[in-house]
């Protein structure tokens, strides 16, 4: 599984006009899922994005993490992080296909849930349109192939 996880003041996904799901403080996550993928890199991926420690402290220094400034997540899927870019245009061959992603998709969501987050979404494969206000910005790339 791959993830783009971004430091936010606070983000919200539409759908045809309306907000599907809205977040103070705390981690949009664009989360991709591969063919390859299973529920280890879902319980995984959850793991590392629940516990990163890129929020400041009294010092200025990243050194708290989601639960000690009491932020949420909002998770975003997104097929395109699997894209194959060696030509002008992107094969996703490397993207899982609904059947096997939804699944993922959700087992990620229900397992930042069992730590303890609040989780906001978009919906699988709709057109949604994601606004952000980035916070630093501090974006995080973490693919479970690489941890």
């Amino acid at each position: 599984m791959r993830a783009v996880v971004t430091r936010v003041k606070n983000a919200r996904v539409e759908i045809d006009g309306r907000i599907n799901g809205a977040i103070g403080q705390g981690f949009l996550v664009l989360l991709g899922v591969g063919v390859s993928d299973g529920p280890a890199q879902a319980e995984k991926l959850a793991d590392k994005v629940c516990g990163l420690r890129v929020f400041e402290d009294e010092a200025g220094k990243m050194n708290r993490n989601l639960e000690a400034v009491g932020g949420s997540i909002l998770v975003v899927s997104q097929f395109t992080l699997y894209a194959d870019t060696r030509s002008r245009r992107p094969g996703f061959t490397e993207a899982a296909r609904p059947e096997t992603a939804v699944p993922l998709y959700e087992q990620f969501m229900a397992a930042c849930e069992r730590r303890g987050f609040p989780v906001e979404h978009g919906e699988f494969g709709a057109d949604m349109q994601v606004f952000s206000q980035n916070d630093g910005p501090v974006t995080i790339w973490l693919d479970t192939d690489e941890m």
